[in-house]
């Protein structure tokens, strides 16, 4: 099921790579305030869609442009055609597929194929976390100051922006660097191979973090919730680090997030 999965995020990529040659920024429509959408996330999605329920058709889905959905299934696809639409449209290029598997809010396997680089970041519960074939694995850091930490920043609910500086504050004074890609998924592969040594974020949704979380995980790193739970499956606080660094990244959080 993985190799087949892998093989349709490839081909569903290669359409999304042609369809950014000659992209016009014009077909992007706001689906709401800073939240953007054109007929390539769909047209990305529809196909997504199609391949997955061949592999496995009794899952619902959870997928950001609404192609299909869950009900009552045991099983869900978490899809994100284009996470990084806005890189997208303005032709940065950082953005990729993310495609998980989910019983309830355990994860299963996980897929995120990051376009422009020709990146497949894979994992399945219990069997480790790979790049393009070869096994990756978060870093051995165990300082704040040696750490380079990722994040990306709200596009609404701005009643939390000076919370978030705050914290941003903290990491800029005591780290390495903050990086911002502007992609989820992206970020929680960089630091499941270790290019970035934590990266955490808030208002975000399942299909945004599900693909990239459990390869994280079986990367060897952690993956929490702002208060250290388990509860990121929403996206509405995520926090992922190599663990000998993870409560010192919390800790920098908790200071200022009420």
């Amino acid at each position: 099921m993985l190799n087949q999965i892998i093989t349709l995020a490839k081909e569903v990529g290669q359409f999304i790579r042609t369809e950014a040659q000659n992209f016009d920024r014009n077909a992007i429509e706001m689906k709401e305030f800073n939240n953007l959408v054109s007929y390539v996330d769909r047209g990305a999605e529809e196909r997504l869609v199609a391949g997955l329920r061949e592999t496995l058709p009794e899952a619902g889905f959870i997928a950001e442009e609404g192609t299909a959905s869950a009900s009552n299934e045991e099983y869900r696809w978490v899809v994100d055609p284009l996470d990084g639409t806005t890189n997208f449209s303005h032709a940065i290029p950082a953005f990729a597929i993310s495609i998980a598997l989910a019983k309830g809010e355990e994860l299963l396997l996980g897929v995120v194929y990051e376009v422009n680089r020709d990146e497949c970041f894979y994992a399945e519960k219990g069997k480790g976390a790979f790049l393009n074939g070869k096994a990756i694995s978060v870093t051995k850091s165990t300082a704040l100051k040696d750490t380079l930490v990722a994040t990306g920043f709200p596009y609404y609910m701005f009643d939390k922006v000076d919370d978030y500086l705050a914290i941003l504050k903290e990491f800029m004074q005591n780290t390495r660097g903050v990086r911002r890609i502007g992609s989820a998924a992206v970020d929680l592969c960089y630091t499941a191979c270790g290019r970035f040594d934590s990266y955490y974020e808030f208002n975000l949704n399942p299909y945004d973090v599900c693909g990239g979380a459990i390869i994280v995980q079986e990367a060897g790193g952690m993956v929490t919730d702002f208060s250290g739970g388990n509860n990121f499956f929403s996206g509405a606080e995520i926090v992922a680090s190599a663990p000998g660094v993870h409560e010192q990244v919390l800790e920098k959080i908790q200071a200022h997030w009420k």
